[in-house]
């Protein structure tokens, strides 16, 4: 049966544990990370057509223009770059329908590239073997290929490397998103201005691995690690005063999510999460979110 219309659902990412190492050779700085999927998630409908066309809609809480189109998108550039590698044309009406905070830390742009790569081969027929796949992943952005793989994994490298994790527990955690975002270049230059003598390999993960493997909510608090957060915080303070309310308020711990400015919360239950978040939203937090993870990667919801 030939797909002619179907959509994918990719979630939104936080690090439990973001050790940063001084800049290589390269530009890049060499990162352990421990990513997690979470159950936020922007969906990606792709249709068959003759031409190429890209669509955006974003909820009322969402910036209009926060998401660029016209050819600036992630998702043209991963449907380029498949295109590119089979050597077919590009064609396709794709619409983004997004729920992941955008420029907040939580890699919405590289969970829509996950989506479009798994859509577009199976609208295309190409069947792209899941090694060439996470190449091009990683061609896209670093936390690209996490965002096909899912769960709970070990990033190295620049965070492009991933293998999964074991994880026994089932986290609860509540978001608050943040309305300007933060640039991730500039969080990584302040990073380097703050720390001129970071060691050249990054603060390894083996505390919250363990936490991970005990399935402990407590355990995992205690081992949460963000190297970005004192730049992040540095350059928003209200950020790390959201922090410090949050606990108050009985989060077991708070941090900002990758280069922020999103903060996450860990609870103890989905009660504890539900509570938590409707005593952080106020006027100067509208969109405080609560979401459970580990949930799977870049995947098929419908097709027809």
């Amino acid at each position: 049966m030939v797909t002619t219309e179907l959509t994918v659902r990719a979630p939104a990412k936080i690090n439990l544990h973001l050790g940063v190492g001084a800049p290589r050779p390269d530009g890049f700085h060499p990162l352990v990370t421990v990513y997690q999927a979470v159950g936020l998630y922007d969906d990606l409908t792709v249709r068959a057509a003759p031409g190429w066309a890209l669509g955006v809609d974003l909820p009322d809480w969402m910036p209009a223009g926060v998401v660029p189109t016209g050819g600036a998108n992630i998702v043209d550039r991963a449907a380029a770059l498949l295109a590119e590698h089979h050597g077919v044309v590009r064609s396709g009406e794709v619409h983004v329908a997004k729920a992941i905070p955008v420029a907040g830390g939580m890699a919405g742009g590289s969970a829509d590239a996950a989506a479009a790569l798994v859509a577009l081969d199976r609208l295309w027929g190409l069947h792209t073997p899941d090694d060439e796949m996470l190449a091009l992943a990683a061609q896209l952005g670093s936390d690209v290929p996490f965002a096909l793989l899912g769960g709970t994994a070990l990033g190295t490298g620049r965070g492009e490397l991933v293998e999964p994790v074991t994880d026994r527990g089932t986290w609860w955690w509540v978001v608050v998103p943040a309305e300007t975002g933060l640039s991730t270049p500039s969080v990584y230059r302040h990073f380097d201005e703050m720390f001129p003598d970071a060691p050249a390999e990054p603060v390894p993960a083996d505390a919250l691995l363990r936490a991970l493997a005990e399935g402990d909510p407590w355990a995992l608090a205690d081992a949460l690690h963000n190297d970005l957060e004192a730049p992040a915080v540095d350059l928003r303070p209200e950020l790390g005063e959201l922090i410090e309310r949050g606990e108050a308020a009985g989060a077991l711990r708070g941090i900002v999510s990758g280069s922020g400015p999103t903060c996450v919360f860990l609870c103890g239950s989905a009660d504890h999460a539900r509570a938590l978040a409707a005593d952080l939203t106020d006027p100067a937090h509208p969109v405080v979110l609560a979401a459970n993870g580990p949930v799977a990667g870049a995947h098929l919801v419908s097709y027809a």
